[in-house]
């Protein structure tokens, strides 16, 4: 039983997209609408993300970015609380959260993706140049 739950944690983080449709399949069945069955599965599958992108630059180029991946979403964080701030003078802070968290979501999954394609090149441009 270790095992089997050492083997699905590993397969979702390195492959947050599959969390997402089953989150968002699960979402469905239990009758969330459309548009409200995808947020909670980016928003699920952000925490997973946070995990997911370090690991994957640490596998490619060796190089540990963890650090740098908080404080960028603190920034980030600081930025949109601010431009709130100064368009509505009044913050809703589940509002704000949830533009924050969202935004992490697509900023991370761009990287992911990106990762991704990268490392299927760079092993693409190996098994070509072993041949």
């Amino acid at each position: 039983m270790k095992d089997f739950l050492h083997i699905m944690i590993s397969i979702i983080i390195f492959c947050p997209i599959l969390l997402f449709v089953i989150v968002y399949l699960f979402s469905r069945k239990v009758k969330i609408r459309g548009t409200h069955a995808i947020g909670v599965a980016s928003d699920v599958t952000t925490l997973c993300l946070f995990f997911s992108v370090p690991l994957a630059i640490r596998v490619l180029w060796n190089v540990n970015v963890s650090a740098l991946l908080v404080t960028l979403a603190v920034v980030m964080a600081i930025i949109f609380t601010y431009i709130d701030w100064r368009t509505k003078k009044e913050i809703e802070v589940k509002s704000l959260l949830r533009k924050i968290w969202r935004f992490q979501f697509l900023v991370l999954s761009a990287a992911y993706i990106v990762i991704c394609l990268v490392g299927v090149i760079r092993s693409v441009l190996e098994y070509l140049q072993a041949v």
